[in-house]
């Protein structure tokens, strides 16, 4: 007997995947925060790892209406920032073509 797997839904693509492969953030008290265990209290909304997600969810309203929330300023730097840390601008080094 195969174990259950919790299917959740990107709220900006509407993309399921297991609650292991989306990103949980969480309304906290001051902000959103990234939640990587997937346990802390608080409404929270699933991001998948689609760079367009990430940069939609920190220009749109979606991802407030589904935190109940309005985004602040630095809330929405906070996810273009963790949108970099999860898709890297290329080094212009590495990206030399002959």
């Amino acid at each position: 007997m195969s174990k259950h797997v919790p299917a959740r839904t990107c709220v900006i693509c509407r993309e399921k995947a297991g609650k292991r492969m989306l990103t949980r953030i969480v309304r906290a008290e001051h902000g959103i925060i990234i939640d990587p265990t997937g346990k802390l209290n608080g409404r929270g909304a699933y991001l998948c790892d689609e760079e367009r997600c990430w940069s939609k969810a920190a220009t749109s309203d979606i991802l407030a209406q589904a935190l109940k929330t309005t985004l602040t300023d630095s809330d929405r730097q906070y996810l273009q920032q963790r949108r970099k840390d999860v898709h890297p601008e290329p080094d212009s080094r590495t990206d030399l073509q002959p």
